[in-house]
């Protein structure tokens, strides 16, 4: 949530700042608010201090021999409990105020670094680097022929347990879900994150901190009788892992790995990606998760990345690493970069991470802090996917896919699948 202080004090910072996400926005509105807001806390405050000297006034009349119920104590209390009423009258309309501009506020994405490229779309984005060797050869399959050959999932009796969009792992190919799982939990905890098994099951409160109310409630599937949804990322409920509290400044950066099924209605994306593992609304995740001092926060960043590009790189799988532009960019992010996998046998490259500095957004959203001295502040929170389960499949079946029909598996992954191939001879 953007700070207050810049609606009053800078709202031409907001406004240049949104423009180049491509968004054109009148603030007079909330403007208006935020001053009337302002305007009640000082009659309030005034009405307080005129309070508390009536109060003193008391107090002063009755040790200098006045008694309690004399008519000038008497008097001086009807003045103290008048001005309560007006005090608690103006509590009610700040509330109101308050209410209507923190939802107006919540609406608006963050505002993104300096350091972003601007730009309109995805088209704009920029590419900072690629590693690896893609296989580029004709005639190889696309992982929903190998994995449907090999007896790996099943898609058509899914839809008779759900609907389309959901995907039932059997066999082979649930083990390799399983291992990919336990290989990246491992990998990053070696690396200082605290593995964290949340629940996947969120109340409101936990998507709006995080970003994803209001604007994204469509997009989420929500239990019909509780405040409660199904976690659409592991970043959900991480972030309200500290909500509302104060962290000790020595003991950061917190970083978490944290696994999740998520959950996405994908709206808006019919047509694309109807086979396989690309695009579900129930997919795993392995989601890395900081909270960090905001004078760290540009190199958490970095590292953050580095330690999703470590999965791909301790897999074989050729990427690509994408600087998203102001125009790409997701709601609670200020700056961003993506990993994208390349898929032999779609001959591209597909999202397979996307690792965000979110500055104070979230933290502001779910009032979460750190003591710097004597001092109160809001924290920074960075997110990234390392990796998302089934897209980090789809790239294994594409990539290691041989000429006999079977699929090579990366060394790293031998120990915990078992061995080093599915299917063959």
């Amino acid at each position: 949530m953007l700070d207050q202080r810049l609606l009053r004090d800078s709202p031409e910072l907001i406004t240049t700042q949104l423009a180049r996400r491509g968004m054109a926005l009148d603030l007079a509105p909330l403007q208006q608010i935020a001053r009337q807001e302002r305007d009640l806390e000082e009659q309030r405050s005034n009405f307080q201090a005129e309070g508390n000297r009536i109060g003193k006034a008391v107090g002063q009349l009755i040790q200098g021999g006045s008694a309690p119920n004399s008519p000038e104590v008497q008097a001086l209390r009807d003045q103290g409990n008048a001005i309560k009423q007006q005090v608690a009258a103006l509590e009610e309309q700040e509330k109101a105020l308050e209410l209507q501009l923190r939802e107006a506020l919540s609406a608006l994405p963050n505002l993104p670094s300096p350091e972003a490229p601007d730009g309109r779309s995805e088209a704009d984005n920029i590419e900072i680097k690629r590693w690896g060797s893609p296989r580029v050869e004709g005639g190889l399959q696309e992982h929903w022929q190998i994995g449907e050959r090999l007896g790996l999932f099943e898609t058509e009796r899914s839809v008779r347990i759900a609907q389309s969009r959901f995907i039932t792992l059997l066999g082979a190919g649930a083990r390799l879900e399983r291992s990919l799982i336990s290989f990246m939990l491992d990998l990053h905890t070696a690396k200082g994150y605290r593995e964290v098994m949340p629940p996947i099951l969120v109340n409101s409160a936990s998507l709006t901190g995080s970003g994803q109310l209001p604007k994204f409630a469509e997009e989420s599937f929500r239990c019909a009788d509780d405040d409660l949804w199904l976690t659409p990322t592991a970043e959900v409920p991480i972030t309200s892992l500290h909500r509302d509290e104060v962290i000790p400044a020595e003991q950061l950066p917190l970083k978490y790995a944290a696994y999740t099924p998520c959950f996405r209605r994908e709206a808006g994306s019919y047509g694309r990606d109807t086979r396989g593992l690309i695009r579900l609304h129930q997919f795993n995740k392995v989601e890395l998760y900081w909270f960090c001092h905001p004078d760290h926060s540009a190199a958490a960043h970095q590292q953050i990345t580095a330690d999703a590009e470590a999965v791909l790189e301790a897999l074989e799988l050729p990427y690509r690493k994408i600087e998203l532009c102001t125009g790409d960019m997701g709601f609670s992010a200020a700056r961003t970069y993506d990993l994208e996998v390349w898929l032999p046998g779609a001959g591209s490259y597909r999202e397979i991470s996307s690792c965000s500095v979110c500055n104070d957004f979230q933290s502001r959203r779910s009032a979460i802090r750190f003591k710097d001295g004597k001092n109160t502040r809001l924290l920074h929170t960075l997110n990234g996917s390392g990796l998302a389960i089934g897209r980090t499949m789809a790239a294994l079946l594409e990539t290691g896919q041989q000429a006999d029909g079977s699929v090579r598996l990366p060394a790293a992954l031998v120990p915990y699948f078992g061995g080093d191939r599915i299917g063959g001879g």
